[in-house]
């Protein structure tokens, strides 16, 4: 299994509604993480910053690099952009993570 990990941004005062909408995700977006091989996917936040901190777990095989290109992730980005720092095509900004430290 591998494991990456990255940070993204929030504008101010967004919190709530982000999280809102996360509670409420769409089932095939959560199907085309799956079927891109992604089998453990959390983000957590730092209130004081905005900082969103993602962390996923990806098979052998996966094929989330190919994600960008579904309609679903597309719609997804348009719907999460007014709440999110983002790139030109709505995707959010995402900085990875280097894994610095390790403990099983």
């Amino acid at each position: 299994m591998q494991e990456v990990a990255f940070t993204m941004k929030l504008k101010p005062g967004v919190e709530a509604e982000y999280q809102r909408r996360h509670d409420e995700i769409w089932p095939e977006l959560s199907q085309a993480l799956t079927d891109a091989g992604i089998r453990d996917y959390s983000i957590f936040l730092d209130r004081s910053s905005g900082i969103l901190f993602g962390v996923q777990k990806r098979e052998e095989n996966h094929t989330a690099d190919q994600l960008p290109g579904l309609p679903v992730m597309k719609r997804w980005w348009a719907y999460m952009a007014d709440l999110m720092d983002t790139n030109p095509d709505q995707s959010p900004v995402a900085v990875p993570l280097e894994r610095v430290f390790h403990m099983d």
